[in-house]
């Protein structure tokens, strides 16, 4: 097949006039887009409400439990009554406010079993025998935007809520809580109270326009804000959270529509960090915000493809935030399997499944619903970057890129050409091998996306909006995955730093601290994403696409392949029981009828992910030329979400100091103890120490430097859990084999970076020596330090007596002790200089005499002495005459 790596309208349209009339649309995106984000009115803010209840306390007694929930400042308080003698969950929330006093009184009136201190509630669920309560009992403040803090979750509790009957417990009851367990909710969880987490940074400052979350979008009429007294307005308004990312949707059922709002604690999967960087002491925060889909989600070999509503298999939207005091910028890229009907047999216990086409999908059904999400939620152009390989000598890869290209194609013929998908195949395996630069190549890519995208800009002035989404993909969404996001946002944080005004030019240098810093934060993205899916860190790394990995890692590769190979072939079943019984896709029964279908009886989980998939199997009355919606199409290139913003609440408050939206106090502890490790600031400078060069010859941080390479090889993890730390990946030099490169593939790149692997390998391993801790000045500086030669050292010498002698008042100063050291006794006899006590001191003989013999001064002619008096003069001349010499105009041109 020949290599496509041009954009798939000018394949589809033919001509060079539609490329050209492509062009001028682009051009109006653009206009529309600058004046998409100035729709709104100035005077008028809109600040999300803060969470009355972040502390929560559980009283236990026998027949009752007792959740108490309070501000961060403990002067607001709601109470929770639950019966724990009642077959169902039965929950009464008492509908006032209490104060301190009135808790106080509460809590000695009665006596309890036990009291857990918790920090929110995450719901309930229930298996066979009764339901269980969800409690967050630890959290860290991992990141923070604006004044928001985002929190990850540490450690939860389970307690039981129903009462335990006289009878016997159902001898599945603990195989299912043990197996509700292995989804570890102390990893890779994250909460805020004030933040969605759920939504992009440009949805979240965008303006609400729909209120109350039974309203319709299509039909009903848009809010119109627009001041026209001039005052200066502020509304507090609780959102509506996207749903496909909330991981304990499933959990806070039961609790909805019956107990406050405040009590209803949503979290996200997937990753998040923060870094920052230090541009001459200011300091510029970068945040990577992953979420993971809880649609279709699964493990590796489990999930591929999409179901029958267009949610594909590992599909993550990551976010590139940059922070600069009220100044923000966003860049949303996406990643996901290839939305069609595709799997690979894994009951043949081989490295390698062969991929198989498993339903034909002629008009691209599937796929057009997928496609068409993507443009709801984040406009157009839908640019698809497709990693997989193109020519293969046994085909393999390249049916899904057959697959992808013929749909896009196909789908193509029914949008005008300016809102066409684009379509990029990139054959990464292929371009990597030889003396091909992969990183070049995806930083074109990345600058022509960015162009036609745009990403997010907002400050107290202006504000930019992102139209568009980037879709990366491979056959597992893995390595070269993250590789190519990677690439992608190198080159938005040069646009972005370009757009604060910290770059001259939107460019970045590798091996600059900045670049550094960032491919950490990828490098823990990718390891902690891969190891949700595929069961083991990163095979192929960054550092092994740009052929910077040393051969020591290659031990460290075998073991990941191992650890990935055993974690797909052994437990990804168990792990995904485990996601469908956590997410609710599977609900455990007690009836006759399902008793012998527990989850693990399941042949397939098919009909799990396919709910409705009679009605899906009904022919639809609109036409499927129509796979986008006339409503979507009308808003596009804009998003249908962020134009159409609707909010469960909002409240106008006539003062901002107003609890609700006080962020500055709830950023800001009073008497909070908090240790080092916990503290976000601590973690920053922590990362940025680890990063710190040993030596170099400028601070700022987009220069490139010279590092010491480290040696220290980590201990690979065997146990495929779903989580993994930022400090066991972030300076490893690990790659791996990714299970879809091939034998070919492999042996290449190991021929490409054997020999720069070699040198590091041979520079790692020499002895530490004087020399490497302390190196030469000319091996980093360019230029050696020496003494001074004996002439050399007489000139500067008698050329700082000089200064001395026209200073001086009254007779030369003599030595103050008879024991004078005298670094040259041949200038003592002559006129020279000793020092004593850090100071100059001149010798007894006359030294007029020969610094007029060596020095010889300079005579200055009667025509610069007065062009020196008229310079001299300048300022008054200027500044009282209003005039300037024509002499000194030339000499200032001169020099201008």
């Amino acid at each position: 097949m020949r290599e496509r790596e041009c954009f798939l309208p000018l394949l589809c349209t033919g001509g060079v006039q539609q490329s050209r009339a492509s062009l001028l649309l682009f051009r109006l995106v653009q206009l529309i887009r600058e004046q998409l984000a100035v729709n709104m009115d100035p005077n008028v803010r809109f600040q999300p409400l803060i969470s009355s209840i972040q502390k929560v306390a559980l009283f236990e007694t026998k027949a009752k439990l007792y959740l108490i929930g309070s501000n961060s400042k403990e002067t607001r308080f709601r109470v929770l009554e639950i019966d724990r003698r009642a077959p169902e969950l039965s929950i009464y929330e008492n509908p006032n406010e209490l104060e301190k006093g009135d808790i106080r009184k509460f809590v000695q009136s009665r006596s309890f079993i036990r009291s857990i201190s918790a920090y929110g509630v995450l719901g309930f669920v229930k298996f066979l025998e009764g339901y269980y309560l969800i409690l967050v009992t630890k959290r860290t403040r991992c990141a923070f935007i604006g004044k928001h803090i985002i929190y990850t979750i540490k450690d939860t509790a389970m307690i039981r809520v129903n009462e335990a009957s006289s009878k016997q417990m159902h001898p599945l009851e603990q195989r299912y809580v043990k197996m509700f367990n292995n989804v570890d909710l102390n990893s890779n969880f994250y909460f805020s109270y004030s933040y969605d987490l759920t939504h992009s940074l440009q949805y979240n400052l965008s303006a609400p326009k729909f209120v109350g979350s039974r309203c319709d979008i299509v039909k009903d009429e848009p809010l119109v804000w627009q001041n026209r007294t001039g005052e200066k307005m502020t509304y507090a308004f609780r959102g509506v959270s996207r749903e496909r990312f909330v991981w304990n949707a499933f959990h806070l059922k039961p609790m909805r529509d019956v107990v406050h709002k405040d009590w209803m604690l949503e979290i996200i999967h997937g990753f998040i960090s923060q870094s920052s960087i230090s541009i001459f002491g200011r300091q510029v925060y970068v945040c990577l915000i992953a979420r993971r889909s809880t649609r279709y989600a699964g493990t590796r070999f489990l999930k591929r493809g999409a179901n029958f509503h267009g949610d594909v298999a590992n599909e993550v939207e990551t976010e590139q935030i940059v922070l600069d005091g009220n100044r923000m910028c966003s860049f949303t890229q996406l990643r996901g399997s290839v939305p069609s009907h595709w799997s690979q047999d894994v009951s043949k216990m081989v490295p390698k499944p062969q991929i198989a086409i498993d339903l034909s999908d002629p008009f691209g059904e599937t796929a057009g619903k997928h496609y068409q999400r993507l443009m709801f939620h984040y406009g157009a152009p839908v640019i698809i970057l497709n990693l997989v390989k193109t020519r293969e000598k046994r085909r393999h890869e390249s049916l899904l890129s057959e697959e992808m290209y013929s749909t896009v194609s196909y789908l193509n013929q029914f949008l005008p050409p300016h809102l066409r998908i684009r379509y990029i195949d990139f054959d990464m395996a292929r371009k990597s091998r030889g003396t091909g630069n992969v990183m070049e190549k995806l930083a074109k890519i990345a600058e022509t996306v960015i162009q036609q995208t745009g990403m997010f800009y907002s400050d107290d002035e202006r504000s930019q909006k992102q139209t568009g989404i980037v879709r990366v993909n491979c056959v597992d969404c893995l390595d070269r995955t993250n590789t190519a996001q990677f690439a992608i946002g190198k080159c938005v944080l040069a646009h972005q730093l370009y757009d604060l005004g910290f770059l001259k030019e939107r460019k970045l240098e590798f091996e600059s601290d900045c670049i550094t810093m960032l491919e950490n934060l990828y490098e823990d993205h990718g390891d902690t994403l891969a190891l949700q899916y595929g069961g083991s860190q990163l095979v192929h790394r960054i550092k092994t696409y740009r052929k910077t990995a040393v051969w020591a890692s290659q031990g460290n590769d075998i073991m990941q392949t191992l650890s990935r190979y055993y974690s797909n072939t052994f437990s990804d079943t168990e792990k995904q029981h485990s996601i469908n019984l956590f997410l609710g896709y599977y609900i455990p029964s007690k009836a006759e009828v399902n008793k012998t279908l527990h989850i693990w009886d399941l042949e397939t989980d098919f009909y799990i992910h396919n709910s409705r998939f009679d009605e899906i199997r009904q022919i639809s009355s609109i036409p499927l030329t129509q796979w986008v919606s006339p409503f979507v199409m009308n808003c596009l290139p804009a998003a249908v979400s962020d134009e159409n913003r609707v909010v469960k609440e909002l409240i106008k408050i006539h003062s901002n100091d107003a609890e609700i939206i006080d962020y500055y106090s709830n950023f800001h502890y009073d008497y909070k103890l908090t240790s080092f490790e916990e503290h976000i600031d601590y973690q920053l400078s922590h990362l940025s120490r680890n990063l710190a060069p040993a030596f170099r010859s400028h601070f700022s941080p987009f220069e490139p430097i010279r590092r010491q390479q480290s040696t220290a090889l980590k201990n690979p993890s065997l146990t495929g859990q779903s989580s993994t730390s930022s400090a066991n990946s972030s300076s490893s030099d690990r790659s791996d084999d990714e299970s879809e490169s091939d034998e070919e593939e492999k042996s290449s790149n190991n021929r490409n970076t054997a020999p720069s692997s070699s040198t590091n390998s041979s520079r790692a391993e020499d002895p530490v020596t004087l020399s490497s801790m302390f190196p030469m000045t000319n091996d980093i500086y360019g230029f050696e330090i020496r003494m001074p030669k004996k002439a050399d050292m007489l000139k500067y010498e008698k050329y700082a007596e000089i200064n001395r002698i026209c200073n001086s008042t009254g007779e030369p100063a003599r030595p103050s002790s008879p024991h004078q050291y005298n670094r040259h006794a041949q200038m003592n006899e002559s006129g020279g200089l000793s020092i004593y006590n850090n100071e100059i001191i001149i010798a007894s003989v006359t030294p007029e005499k020969d610094i007029q013999n060596d020095i010889a001064i300079p005579t200055v002619s009667d025509e610069s002495i007065a062009i020196y008096e008229k310079y001299c003069m300048l300022k008054h001349t200027i500044m009282y005459d209003f005039r300037c010499d024509p002499k000194i105009l030339e000499y200032v041109n001169m020099f201008a």
